[in-house]
């Protein structure tokens, strides 16, 4: 009995719907702190080992032509920090994997200034395997978008695009809620909504912690998947299954 129940747990065979896996920072066991917006390569790795066993990967731009994929799985990275060049594009390169890195711009200009290595700068950008990376939209500057008025979110997102079309970087429009957050109103979510179709972007993504249908039921509410320092990897295949931890 506990062995055909751990067999349909972990059985995704035609499953349906997409899961959108949100991380942000990876790092290696030995200086990673304890943080939930950190990964360790160690856990990492051995999530996309199943990963790679059971789903597979596509970037936003395709999920139209991957509609036949039954276990597709999207991978994302929000922030563009250096150490996903040093730790997160190997282990893509390793498993044949793809992810999606949502950049916030102006994180990688003042990053530039300052002469840190704490974010990639666009050179870097520039330098990852299109087969393994697709680049999309985090905003300009990673402001609370529920705290902002509709001018104030286009002219960040406006500027988000223009500077990574300054830098020759390809990107998907396709936009990551810094925070999560955008506005609740009805109406003022409304004329939000239509402003990000009017500027052309083609979904945008909260948290919510549920598995996405596709087609999007709702293309500006789409759903990742939280995945976090502290989750087991028991509690990381539940999240797969389910998209959260408590039913």
């Amino acid at each position: 009995m506990l062995v055909r129940l751990l067999n349909k747990f972990t059985d995704f065979s035609g499953i349906k719907g997409i899961r959108i896996l949100m991380y942000h920072q990876v790092l290696p066991k030995s200086i990673a702190y304890k943080n939930d917006f950190i990964v360790t390569v160690e856990n990492l790795e051995k999530q996309f080992a199943y990963i790679k066993k059971n789903f597979e990967t596509v970037f936003f731009k395709d999920l139209e032509a991957s509609k036949q994929i039954k276990n597709k799985i999207i991978l994302s990275f929000d922030d563009g920090y250096y150490n996903n060049i040093e730790y997160l594009v190997p282990l893509l390169e390793k498993y044949q994997l793809k992810a999606t890195i949502f950049i916030p711009t102006e994180f990688i200009q003042s990053n530039i200034k300052e002469g840190n290595k704490i974010y990639m700068d666009f050179d870097d950008l520039k330098s990852l395997d299109s087969h393994f990376i697709e680049i999309a939209l985090h905003s300009h500057s990673h402001r609370n978008f529920s705290q902002l008025s509709i001018d104030e979110s286009e002219a960040e997102l406006l500027e988000n695009m223009k500077v990574l079309e300054q830098n020759a970087i390809p990107f998907t429009k396709v936009f990551a809620y810094p925070y999560g957050k955008f506005p609740k109103d009805k109406k003022l979510k409304k004329e939000f909504f239509a402003m990000l179709e009017r500027i052309g972007i083609v979904s945008a993504l909260r948290i919510g912690n549920n598995i996405e249908a596709y087609p999007f039921k709702n293309q500006y509410e789409v759903n990742r998947i939280d995945i976090k320092d502290g989750d087991s990897f028991k509690v990381f295949k539940w999240k797969l299954k389910f998209g959260k931890t408590k039913l």
